[in-house]
């Protein structure tokens, strides 16, 4: 049976449970697509909240990568950035024939092409998705990037299922390096505020910083821009790492080495770190005050 020409008429699985698989999956559902999700946290210890958030949505469990590929139309892989390759070649031999596949993952050109030869050469559609901003407040209508030789003619299939999708380039790989080197900047720009304002904070001269940093760039409010800051690091710095890892690959297939984003997978993992083991307070918390986290950061320090 093939793909049917209208994509309302699709069955959806996402591959990635997570912040980013539900969203999609709420938004989804709300247009009536039929949707399917597999995790690997399903079976284990942690399959709860995902059972019951698909419960609650109309959401089909699948057993494995390989049942929800022979029962998608299209394929949506949202998982950590490490795991983009071993997924497309998970989901492969069980493609349907010309079954989509959009690798929403935030992962270097180098793999997105290594995923794209697994899918096509199974007898999918490949096509590259770069997501360059935050998804929680667009959702699905999240600004995205596509990239492939499939690109063009999946662009307003997705339009039609309620994603904000523009086209990149039909050469793999561009796409994910807008991302990329877009990220070296964003995360790196978090990893900086983090060392810069716990140090100031340490030495007692935050305000001192903030008023220069003011002076050089107006139009930013660094008081409500490190709070920010400090607060997706806490809450998202194991992903944020895996994805600068991405990024300072990314560098490295210039031959340049990536001194900064290493370094900025580095902290963001480093944060994460100390969040996991419960010194930074509430994890979910909104953070009014920057200070309040660099103050928790200092007291590690000082403990042997």
């Amino acid at each position: 049976m093939g793909i049917a020409a209208d994509p309302l008429q699709w069955r959806i699985g996402l591959v990635g449970y997570g912040e980013v698989g539900r969203i999609l999956a709420e938004d989804l559902r709300a247009r009536g697509l039929r949707v399917v999700a597999y995790d690997r946290k399903l079976g284990g210890p942690d399959e709860a909240p995902l059972a019951e958030h698909a419960a609650r949505h109309g959401v089909g469990l699948a057993g494995s990568h390989g049942a929800l590929a022979a029962a998608a139309d299209l394929i949506v892989s949202a998982v950590t950035a490490s795991q983009a390759v071993n997924v497309a070649e998970a989901c492969a031999p069980a493609l349907r024939s010309g079954a989509w596949f959009l690798d929403f993952n935030s992962a270097s050109p180098g793999a997105k092409i290594e995923a794209a030869g697994a899918i096509d050469g199974a007898g999918g559609r490949y096509v590259e998705g770069a997501v360059m901003t935050s998804i929680a407040p667009y959702r699905i209508r999240v600004p995205l990037l596509l990239g492939g030789a499939h690109a063009a003619e999946f662009a307003p299939q997705l339009a039609t299922l309620g994603f904000d999708a523009r086209m990149a380039s039909e050469k793999l790989g561009v796409a994910s390096a807008t991302k990329m080197c877009r990220s070296v900047m964003i995360k790196g720009l978090e990893a900086m505020v983090i060392e810069s304002f716990t140090a100031a904070r340490a030495y007692g001269v935050e305000d001192q910083v903030l008023a220069s940093l003011s002076e050089t760039f107006p139009g930013i409010d660094w008081e409500r821009q490190g709070s920010y800051f400090f607060q997706r690091v806490i809450q998202h710095g194991r992903r944020r790492a895996e994805e600068m890892e991405e990024a300072a690959q990314t560098v490295r297939e210039i031959g340049l080495e990536p001194f900064s984003a290493a370094g900025t997978a580095r902290r963001q993992a480093w944060v994460a770190d100390l969040a996991d083991a419960g010194l930074m307070g509430e994890r979910d918390a909104r953070r009014e005050n920057w200070r309040l986290d660099a103050d928790r950061i200092i007291d590690t320090l000082k403990k042997p």
